[in-house]
């Protein structure tokens, strides 16, 4: 199985937060869904399957690239 090595570290600041991974391909799909509760964190990893990943709800994302938060209210925090 080949990868990127691109990972997202995911912490839910609130219950409910939605995680869902999004298939590569000509046809982009839903393929996986998680709900984290407050304080949980989820690592997603891109792989050959997973394109994208979406996050619904508030959020603390960390990757390589930096930090962000899925509100642009706790940003200025």
């Amino acid at each position: 199985m080949s990868n990127t090595g691109d990972f997202v570290v995911i912490k839910a600041l609130e219950d409910g937060v939605n995680v869902i991974g999004l298939t590569r391909g000509t046809d982009t799909r839903f393929h996986h869904s998680e709900k984290l509760d407050t304080g949980e964190v989820m690592i997603a990893q891109f792989t050959e399957h997973t394109s994208a990943v979406k996050v619904r709800g508030k959020a603390l994302l960390q990757t390589s690239h930096g930090e962000m938060y899925t509100d642009t209210e706790t940003d200025a925090e």
